[in-house]
């Protein structure tokens, strides 16, 4: 495999650099590596300006025949710069020869990535479609930088929402819709028409406790209606997951972790490390508070469930690491449980990892299932469906109109949740991500079919010509970060940086595009 050129530049920088390496620093401008010499000022008792003149000239003597052409002091930095046509042969040699392996590494560790989780009972919204587009992204990056990956979905199929949902189609003689979608959709309803109830009426929550407790002792007479229920929500489920293109190794329920939870914790119990209060079995953990373990009616929670998951996917894949996708709102949750790891398996608690995300919210504030006032992803397709297939019709004559309008609908829907850094909360803004200019997905698909045109018309075959033009020069560069940027997305947890820089790259292809002329030149 050839040698990243950038990291063959780097290198020759950090070798020039000697005891100072540690301060290059790569520029957004102005340069392709730099050494600001602010930090040195104390230690050498002289100006960053001057420390800089000095050490360019020291630096400059040392220049062999490599990748850097050039080394300049500017103000309180020494600037290194690239030669800029062997650099660039250099990167498109690689890219032409490893084509759509190239930035792609070989690794042997194995990581699970826990992500999408939606309750069954429960309708899939906009928050849900954050957490699969983070994790199939994540997967994917994962995957590409030469990890095995093992896709992991966490549902909870059992607790107090579903009794809510049950308690609703039993009693709330609903029409029941015909459609397995709809149906799916309908289990949310009832969700949020069986909590609206319990403010209503304090008399029903008691009914909805005992309608759990059921639940759990596997009822014969309620396991028959969770089971055709929850049968429904899956299916609905499944038809999410095909439009982004997500694939799961193994599906694990609450159902089936929590009597393994439950079973840690009474090991818990007569190890002393749990004990109880008032009634209920709790965990204390110093400075970040008493973590529940078991409920004073001795039903499992979702810490309960948690212990018995772990417990099955370290047993069942032995994972390097194991990576859980879930909002922000769980963040202190889950410095508990990872605690509470440490008492019982050492090893757990130093390979799992919480990818912590940000909301996604209304422009009127929070959605909430519970209250009914969330916006479904099947609501937001629909809208978006309609508006693109209008405008694609008018453009496109060809027979593929649908499957182009769906293409750019998910692609607007995926982009829009993976664009931000993951710890910010997103306003969600159905006009804005479907428009054809700015840091939209439709723009980089836009983008995307205009390179392939260009393809498609060229007769010569590809060659490279004289790489003059400025332009020409920022885009292989650009071409050349890419190996950096997918490394950078897979050690911070962060697909938005890929995302960024496909915006970036986009938004130069463009303007290359219109000034220089490709078709019939030299």
């Amino acid at each position: 495999m050839l040698m990243n050129p950038v990291e063959k530049f780097r290198e020759e920088c950090e070798a020039i650099a000697g005891e100072h390496s540690g301060l290059l620093e790569k520029p957004k401008e102005h340069a392709d590596m730099a050494l600001p010499c602010f930090a040195l000022a104390k230690q050498l008792h002289k100006s960053p300006v001057e420390i800089a003149a000095d050490l360019a000239d020291e630096f400059r003597k040392k220049m062999t025949k490599g990748l850097i052409g050039e080394i300049k002091n500017i103000g309180p930095y020494v600037n290194f710069y690239v030669k800029r046509e062997e650099f660039c042969k250099l990167v498109l040699k690689k890219i032409l020869k490893e084509k759509k392996r190239y930035g792609s590494r070989k690794r042997k560790e194995k990581i699970m990535i826990e992500f999408a989780h939606p309750n069954t009972h429960k309708a899939f919204h906009i928050g849900h479609m954050r957490n699969i587009s983070i994790g199939e992204s994540l997967s994917r990056l994962y995957e590409f930088s030469g990890y095995r990956v093992i896709r992991a979905n966490y549902q909870g199929d059992v607790g107090p929402h579903v009794a809510k949902c049950l308690w609703a189609y039993i009693n709330l003689k609903q029409k029941e819709p015909k459609n397995i979608i709809d149906k799916g959709r309908w289990l949310g309803e009832l969700y949020a028409l069986g909590s609206k109830k319990v403010k209503e009426d304090p008399l029903i929550e008691n009914e909805i406790n005992e309608l759990n407790k059921k639940i759990y002792s596997k009822d014969k007479k309620v396991m028959k209606i969770w089971k055709k229920t929850r049968s429904w929500s899956l299916k609905y489920f499944d038809s999410i997951y095909k439009d982004f293109g997500a694939k799961f190794n193994r599906f694990y329920f609450e159902n089936e972790t929590a009597p393994i939870g439950v079973k840690i914790v009474q090991e818990l119990l007569k190890k002393n490390i749990a004990y109880i209060s008032e009634d209920a079995v709790v965990v204390d953990l110093g400075d970040i508070g008493i973590f529940l373990l078991l409920t004073r009616e001795k039903t499992p929670l979702y810490s309960t469930k948690d212990l018995g998951l772990v417990k099955l996917q370290f047993k069942e894949f032995r994972p390097d690491s194991i990576i859980h996708v879930v909002a922000e709102e769980q963040e202190h949750y889950f410095k508990q449980l990872f605690e509470t790891f440490k008492h019982i398996n050492k090893q757990w608690y130093e390979k799992s990892r919480h990818l912590c995300y940000g909301l996604v919210v209304l422009k009127s504030g929070k959605m909430s299932s519970r209250e009914g006032n969330v916006i479904l992803y099947d609501d937001i397709f629909k809208e978006l469906y309609s508006k693109v297939f209008e405008e694609t019709k008018k453009k496109e004559k060809s027979k593929n109109i649908q499957k182009t309008a769906r293409d750019i609908v998910l692609g607007a829907l995926k982009y829009s949740m993976l664009k931000s850094d993951t710890r910010r909360t997103i306003t969600f803004d159905l006009e804005e991500i479907i428009k054809i200019e700015g840091d939209t997905g439709p723009y980089l698909q836009y983008t995307y079919a205009r390179a392939n045109t260009l393809l498609k018309k060229s007769k010569k075959t590809l060659k490279m010509g004289l790489l003059n033009d400025d332009l020409e020069i920022r885009i292989i560069k650009k071409m050349a970060d890419f190996p950096d940027i997918v490394e950078k997305c897979v050690r911070e947890l962060k697909p938005n940086i890929l995302a960024n820089y496909l915006f970036e790259f986009s938004t130069m292809f463009n303007e290359y595009y219109q000034n220089i002329r490709v078709i019939d030149s030299d």
